[in-house]
């Protein structure tokens, strides 16, 4: 084993163990920076006027008596964009500032810089603006399937139209048919979106921001700005989670808009209600499910019709169907295959990226199934899921072959043998409703339910996913240090302790630094699809190998580490891309469209007030194959936080659209789990290498957002015997419900 300073690479923290992240202490104390810190002596505040309906004409605006307030320095609308008016993820269908019309509530209309936040509110708020309404479209099943249904985009009402087709036989012994609905779900990040642009002296700009995705974000902010992308420089701020609703664009060109024409720094900082108009949310879905199998439970076939609401803008949509349509029938072996999956425009909120997008809101609906399925068979659902789990080998529904470990049955089997949590507890806390002492134990009943999620990891369908990392060994004084610099997001995940870990035992030096990530390094791509450490690890292990390589030859003659370094530092930039995908046949669906799936297997132990309908969840425990374990403690947290999230989608997050308008844009009324909602977790933590992958990793920290939310709902449905076909369970759905026999 070479390594540049001859040290054991077990002597250094590195990767395998658990780290702790340099940020914890400071998050935790409260003294950690997060963009909405920003701050520079002389600096305006920017605010944004934003459409109160959902559809209507633009008739006009007057300005004036924003421009008229004492310290407002600039109020611009869409004439004032000095370069393309348009931007989007994947198609740039979205305006800077509407134009003629606005196709959702909060839409951006109009900007002001002021020399107070208050200010600028109350300016933007003295702009005049004429609307004419008109109909909105808030139904995507109209929008998708309805001729004479109004066009809300210039593309037309379907974002996408995905097929599957796989197999001829449609007939079984035993049918069970379904419809699912998934409500929108909102990311909830505690930090708002925020950032600092600050005028350039050769007339570009510095954005601090944060984002999931520096440079996708400078390839849209610039061409806005009429700029070239070398005159505008991101840098990443400190991130207060993102969750993918950092990958599309808030208020970045806003702000460098408003910079500009002043000549002066610009901050803004969205308050928690503007945060819900200001980002994409989860696709909302409606599900129809037709699952055939033999009477002994063995899967025959699958027909699905998935249609996910987009919102206004593409954002995500093609993607977010890809998924939907790819991963449609679960990890389940399965010959014949029907499933039309669309994605629509309407006038409802934009959507596009959240945690485990596509593969969520269809496991919700293959697993609600699965449950039918073995209640039909007579079975139980483990065993059904256990007679048609995929293993290595298996091929998915678009044909893709398994290629890896994917020990399903496995799964299940250790996920079934492991202990029960014990009976009720007498303690108030504990029981449905907690203190408010709704009941004393009466009315509760117990339901334990599972859930089975397939996730696919990196990006997919032929995008050229890469990441570049750049990696320095210098000396400082007379000791060996390593710097890295990438511009991969660090949005909470812990990607900063991965690069740490991976310098570490590529290069065997303890002492590394993270150089904050910014525009100047090639991109890393996006902190989304649980692909940060499969791909900028990888890039940074290749980076921190020709480092090593090179130092290794400069001391083939007998020379020290510090007298090689002692001539200079040794640098190396490396891109790292995964093996190649392809596109979904746009008929049949068939093609590798992945890089790596994962596996995670959920069960659910829930306490149910049948009367009130409250629901406490007793434990979650899971089983999840990670390949290879990089930060054993970081690793744990990203699967109590996905399934904390699939908790939330199962029980309580939901935000309300009606007629287009958001009812419930606060942290007052769109609830989100609290240490006293998550439960104890039980975790199997399994290690089964990815030989395509560096180090043998697994992408983890979407795979358990996936299977809690069903394991969840199956087992609120085991306690109750309620059909409960949509998430989230609301208590009136249950309170309110005649109950089965159980």
């Amino acid at each position: 084993m070479s390594i540049a300073t001859g040290q054991s690479r077990s002597a250094v923290q590195g990767v395998g163990q658990s780290v702790p992240r340099p940020d914890g202490t400071l998050k935790v104390t409260g003294e950690f920076a997060y963009s909405s810190d920003l701050w520079l002596d002389g600096m305006l505040w920017g605010a944004t006027l934003r459409s109160p309906h959902p559809s209507a004409w633009i008739e006009s605006i007057d300005i004036g008596p924003a421009l008229a307030m004492p310290g407002v320095y600039a109020v611009l609308t869409h004439e004032d964009v000095p370069g393309a008016k348009f931007y989007g993820l994947e198609h740039k269908d979205q305006p800077v500032l509407a134009i003629d019309q606005v196709r959702y509530q909060g839409e951006p209309v109009a900007l002001v810089a002021a020399d107070h936040p208050e200010t600028a509110r109350r300016a933007a708020d003295a702009i005049q603006v004429g609307y004419g309404l008109r109909e909105a479209v808030t139904d995507p099943r109209r929008a998708a399937f309805d001729p004479g249904c109004p066009q809300v985009n210039p593309h037309g009402n379907v974002v996408r139209h995905q097929p599957v087709r796989v197999g001829s036989e449609f007939t079984a012994d035993v049918v069970v048919t379904g419809e699912y609905e998934v409500g929108m779900q909102d990311q909830a990040f505690l930090g708002p979106e925020s950032g600092l642009a600050v005028p350039a002296e050769d007339g570009g700009v510095d954005l601090y921001i944060a984002t999931q995705w520096l440079h996708v974000d400078q390839d849209q902010v610039a061409p806005c700005l009429g700029l070239p992308k070398e005159k505008v420089r991101l840098t990443l701020a400190g991130v207060g989670g993102a969750f993918g609703a950092r990958e599309d664009l808030s208020m970045q060109i806003h702000a460098a808009m408003l910079a500009l024409r002043t000549g002066k720094p610009v901050k803004i900082v969205y308050g928690r209600e503007e945060s819900f108009f200001g980002h994409v949310h989860r696709h909302p879905a409606w599900m129809r499910y037709e699952h055939g199998a033999t009477a002994e439970g063995e899967l025959v076939y699958v027909k699905a019709e998935i249609v996910l609401d987009g919102g206004a803008y593409t954002s995500s949509s093609p993607a977010v169907v890809g998924n939907a349509a790819s991963l449609g029938v679960g990890p389940y072996e399965v010959d014949n295959v029907w499933i039309d999956a669309y994605g629509t425009y309407t006038n409802n909120p934009p959507c596009g990226a959240m945690r485990g997008f596509g593969a969520v809101q269809a496991c919700y609906a293959y697993e609600s199934q699965m449950d039918r399925l073995a209640e039909a068979c007579g079975l139980s659902p483990v065993e059904i899921r256990v007679r048609n789990a995929v293993s290595q080998g298996s091929r998915l529904a678009t044909g893709q072959v398994i290629d890896t470990p994917a020990p399903l049955a496995e799964m299940l089997l250790e996920l079934a043998a492991m202990p029960m949590p014990g009976p009720g507890s007498s303690d108030l806390r504990e029981l449905p409703g907690g203190v408010a002492q709704t009941t004393h134990g009466e009315g509760v009943r117990r339901g334990v339910g599972y859930g089975v999620g397939i996730k696919n990891i990196c990006f997919s369908e032929g995008f050229d996913d890469y990441s570049t990392a750049r990696v320095r060994v210098e000396l400082l004084g007379d000791e060996p240090h390593v710097l890295v610099h990438t511009a991969a997001a660090e949005v909470g995940q812990g990607l900063i302790m991965v690069k740490t870990q991976i310098a570490r035992t590529e290069l065997g030096i303890d002492r590394v630094t993270i150089v904050p990530a910014d525009t100047s390094v090639g991109s890393a791509g996006s902190s989304s699809a649980s692909r940060q450490s499969y791909m900028t690890g990888g890039a940074v292990k290749v980076a921190c190998e020709a480092v090593r390589e090179r130092l290794d030859r400069l001391r083939e003659g007998g020379r020290t580490l510090a007298e090689v370094l002692a001539d200079g530092p040794v640098e190396e930039t490396r891109e790292y891309r995964h093996r190649r995908t392809f596109p979904m046949d746009p008929v049949t669906g068939q093609g590798d469209s992945h890089t790596q799936l994962a596996l995670c297997v959920h069960r659910a132990v829930v306490d149910v007030d049948v009367e009130l309908g409250l629901v406490k969840v007793v434990e979650l425990a899971a089983v999840q194959d990670v390949g290879r374990i990089i930060n054993p403690l970081a690793l744990e947290g990203q699967i109590h936080g996905g399934s904390a999230q699939g908790l939330g989608l199962a029980l309580m997050e939901e935000i309300q659209v009606r007629d287009g308008k958001v009812l419930n844009p606060s942290f007052t009324d769109y609830l989100i789990p609290t240490i006293l909602d998550m439960p104890p977790m039980r975790l199997s933590i399994l290690e089964n290498p990815d030989p395509h992958a560096p180090y043998g990793l697994r992408g983890a920290g979407e795979p358990p957002t996936l299977s809690s939310t069903p394991a969840i709902a199956a087992a609120v449905r085991d306690a109750t015997g309620l059909p409960l076909a949509r998430v989230p369970i609301r208590p009136d759905d249950i309170a309110l419900a005649v109950p089965a026999e159980v």
